[in-house]
């Protein structure tokens, strides 16, 4: 009989074995700049890249940087990812607005959203508006994407057993396309949340006053190489946590994708 093994991910050494790996690199590199092998006016040791990340989180301005920036994904991601799975729901289970609006998607989709935030300041004005915009704009289409393929793969069968109870058009999304699309539109939120952080850091270094892509831009100015690595690892941090609770996420709410996990 074939012996049980944990999947990959839930043993220790893949569980530690990236902070290991870090710790190892931080250590060298440390090594590497107090013995002058890397100059440190060019690549700041960690030693110092910590000391600037802990005054900018406790008393500088890292900390307000931060919450700026979580405010400006958490609100473009609210408005664009639940406008994103709402529309994909609707052209998933209507194939006649599918091929409507399939053409308007195709073209706007490859814009960069970026570029459309002269646009948007014309319209909307120099303040959070147009800013907030070009990051819901961003995490609009992959949960309009994974949503409605979502849709499109649930099995038919699922749909002809409810007809057969009876059920109208309305329990046909509520009890069958809703719950058949979760697992890709946690998919699209993952994904949606990590394009739409990538965009307002985007942003902030070309126009916006705060956040932590305008923390990057004037430590990269003023050449405040610790600082600017400070702010890298502020960002890296934040995608970490937002990868990790949104895992959680789809335990809770769809517990059966890890269930199918391959394991060997």
């Amino acid at each position: 009989m074939p012996q049980y093994l944990p999947p990959l991910d839930d043993r220790p050494i893949y569980r530690w074995g990236a902070l290991i790996i870090v710790t190892v690199v931080a250590i060298l590199w440390e090594l590497a700049v107090r013995t002058h092998v890397v100059s440190g006016m060019f690549l700041p040791a960690p030693s110092q890249i910590l000391r600037e990340l802990v005054l900018g989180l406790w008393g500088g301005t890292l900390l307000d940087s931060l919450r700026a920036t979580t405010l400006r994904v958490a609100s473009g991601l609210l408005i664009g990812g639940l406008a994103g799975a709402v529309c994909g729901l609707l052209m998933g289970a209507s194939r006649r607005l599918s091929r409507l609006l399939n053409p308007l998607v195709a073209g706007v989709h490859p814009i960069p959203k970026l570029s459309l935030l002269p646009l948007f300041m014309v319209f909307f004005g120099l303040g959070e508006t147009p800013k907030v915009i070009v990051v819901s704009s961003a995490a609009f289409f992959p949960m309009l994407l994974s949503t409605m393929a979502g849709v499109r793969h649930i099995a038919s069968v699922h749909f002809d057993a409810a007809r057969t109870y009876g059920a109208s058009r309305r329990q046909l999304i509520r009890h069958v396309v809703i719950p058949g699309s979760v697992p890709m539109m946690l998919s699209g939120l993952r994904l949606a949340a990590n394009i739409a952080f990538l965009s307002a850091i985007a942003v902030e270094m070309v126009a916006a006053k705060n956040g932590l892509g305008a923390e990057v831009w004037l430590a990269w100015q003023v050449l405040r190489l610790e600082e600017l690595f400070a702010t890298l690892v502020v960002i890296a941090a934040v995608g970490v946590t937002v990868n990790v609770m949104l895992r959680g996420l789809s335990r809770r709410v769809a517990p059966w994708l890890t269930a199918r996990e391959v394991t060997i």
